[in-house]
């Protein structure tokens, strides 16, 4: 999403207009679901997508019209033999978009909120109104509620600066954003929730860490990376991080701020690394703690552990070894892995894995 409004504001800057087209609801099989945005240029290009084919075709054709008569309106597009014999997409469902104009000299306050939002990382909900009776606003108006329950900004703008009159059923109809809602209809109210980023905090710079930073920068992860080695903690090697921490993992992890809303995984180069990063992110909030490595690797690093004090039950919530079992074998196949498991917790709200550690220290235990 950030990367739409600094194209939609790379456009107005260079005084080209263009038409934010958004899915707002779904109904039955579709290619796409509400969420999804795309922008339309005057020449035709576009900056994201609605899902392909003929429909989004036919959304490119109807927003290039409404570009000249500059209001917003929801379009409807029934997903049968005439949206579908091209290219296959004779699924049954429905889908409505929205297609908002916006032009040079147009208030951008809107936009301007809603990156200033996401910059934050904190989350955000975007409620348009689809059904004017049912939601008692006009429709196509577009709120931006921030993740405490605050509306920040509305478009068309309906109130003074720094005020925004908004129905008490949209208010009403809003799911907080901590609970990670998917897109959602109610009350005649498309709701968009754009989810708080978590922060991944990777502790060791090598092989894995380097690709699963990669490949959890493209689903919205916040990346740290911690490790003792400057040639491998770098930004060559790591150019999407959001911070690189350089220092031995004693003095990197005491202290280091580790939240509720920061999973940590534990990919170094050795078992004495491993459980030294393990004695300083056991015991701290974070949502997730993984740690890679065999299952001999893990019981001995256990047995060090709770001899050293670390209580059972912080060592109980470890996921270890990280990552689905998949069958993994290359570097690339075990960073999906651990992806897989971090988007699944992310999203999920923590549900279970194939990782056991309870039963590793059941068996400590037993003996």
């Amino acid at each position: 999403m950030q990367t739409i409004l600094r194209d939609l504001e790379n456009a107005i800057r260079k005084g080209q207009s263009v038409a934010w087209t958004a899915l707002v609801e779904t109904r039955g099989s579709t290619p796409q679901k509400a969420g999804a945005v795309m922008l339309v240029f005057p020449d035709g290009s576009q900056a994201g997508t609605l899902g392909g084919g003929c429909v989004e075709a036919e959304v490119k054709r109807r927003a290039l019209r409404l570009l000249d008569a500059g209001k917003a309106e929801l379009l409807s597009f029934q997903l049968d033999s005439d949206y579908g014999w091209d290219d296959g997409l004779i699924c049954g469902g429905r889908m409505r978009m929205l297609v908002d104009p916006v032009h040079p000299g147009d208030d951008l306050s809107y936009f301007e909120s809603y990156m200033r939002l996401l910059e934050d990382g904190v989350g955000c909900t975007e409620a348009i109104i689809i059904d004017s009776e049912k939601a008692g606003g006009p429709e196509a108006a577009r709120f931006l509620i921030s993740a405490d329950g605050v509306p920040v900004a509305s478009r068309p703008a309906v109130a003074s600066p720094g005020q925004v009159e908004i129905p008490d059923q949209v208010v009403a109809g809003l799911r907080p954003v901590v609970d990670r809602p998917r897109a959602y209809v109610t009350d005649g109210v498309s709701y968009l929730p754009q989810l708080e980023r978590c922060r991944l905090l990777i502790v060791g710079a090598g092989h894995v860490g380097q690709k699963v930073a990669e490949l959890a920068d493209t689903v919205d992860f916040d990346v740290w990376v911690v490790d003792d080695r400057e040639q491998y903690c770098n930004p060559e090697r790591f150019p999407s991080a959001k911070r690189l921490i350089v220092a031995p993992l004693d003095n990197a992890l005491s202290g280091l701020d580790i939240d509720s809303n920061t999973m940590c995984i534990i990919v170094t180069r050795g078992h004495n690394h491993d459980e030294e990063a393990l004695y300083h992110v056991a015991e701290t909030p974070a949502r997730y703690v993984g740690m890679i490595g065999s299952r001999r690797k893990i019981r001995l690093i256990f047995e060090d552990l709770l001899r050293e004090g670390v209580p059972r039950d912080r060592l109980e919530r470890v996921h270890a070894p990280l990552g689905f079992d998949i069958g993994s074998q290359t570097v690339p196949e075990i960073a999906v892995s651990i992806v897989a498991e971090l988007i699944a917790h992310r999203n999920l709200g923590g549900m279970p894995t194939q990782s056991r550690p309870a039963s590793i220290l059941s068996e400590i235990a037993a003996e």
